[in-house]
């Protein structure tokens, strides 16, 4: 199934090679700085489809740019026009490319539904960019750090304040120069009302 894909839509055919269908999904998705981009060789899993490319946006607006952008490079490099779905949530937006699906998520519902258990058996080598996004968890095998700085704050003793004090009143006070009084602003002689 690899080499050339042929995609038949409508009354067009367009001809894609594999690779280069996953490079202008790729740099799609980078050009929206996507993060932790992964694409996996999903021909020994499904007929449907040869590779699945996932990548994760930070917000609703993020994945919807990140979708529109595949869809414009996929475009602009002689492939069909892809279909969408999920655009109106903005959370898990699918881009059917033909040979290749995109899944472009927010980090939480790519953590929830793990998608690269599914179909990560094969991943694909490629140069990518963005470095993936590791999530931040609460979690017992994450390092508890003592707060050092609270410490060294809490062992300072109010008699090195005292000194400070004593040489500020040591210090003579410093001569105010008088005040300079700038003339009042003149006013204009009142017009003569007309009657």
């Amino acid at each position: 199934m690899t080499g050339t894909t042929s995609i038949a839509r409508g009354n067009e055919e367009h001809k894609l090679d594999i690779r280069k269908l996953q490079r202008a999904i790729v740099d799609g998705l980078e050009d929206v700085k996507a993060h932790n981009i992964v694409v996996f060789n999903t021909e020994h899993l499904s007929p449907l489809f040869e590779r699945v490319i996932i990548a994760s946006g930070t917000s609703n607006r993020q994945t919807k740019a990140l979708a529109s952008s595949v869809r414009d490079a996929v475009k602009a490099r002689g492939g069909p026009v892809p279909r969408m779905e999920g655009e109106d949530n903005g959370e898990w937006i699918i881009v059917d490319c033909g040979p290749a699906v995109v899944h472009v998520m927010q980090p939480a519902i790519r953590d929830y539904y793990h998608l690269e258990e599914i179909w990560g058996g094969k991943p694909v080598k490629m140069k990518i960019e963005a470095e993936p996004l590791k999530l931040v968890k609460a979690a017992a095998d994450a390092p508890v750090k003592k707060p050092a700085a609270k410490k060294a704050a809490a062992t300072k003793t109010p008699a090195r304040k005292a000194p400070a004090k004593a040489a500020a009143a040591k210090k003579a006070p410093a001569k105010k120069a008088p005040a300079r009084k700038t003339p009042a602003a003149k006013k204009a002689p009142a017009r003569p009302r007309a009657r």
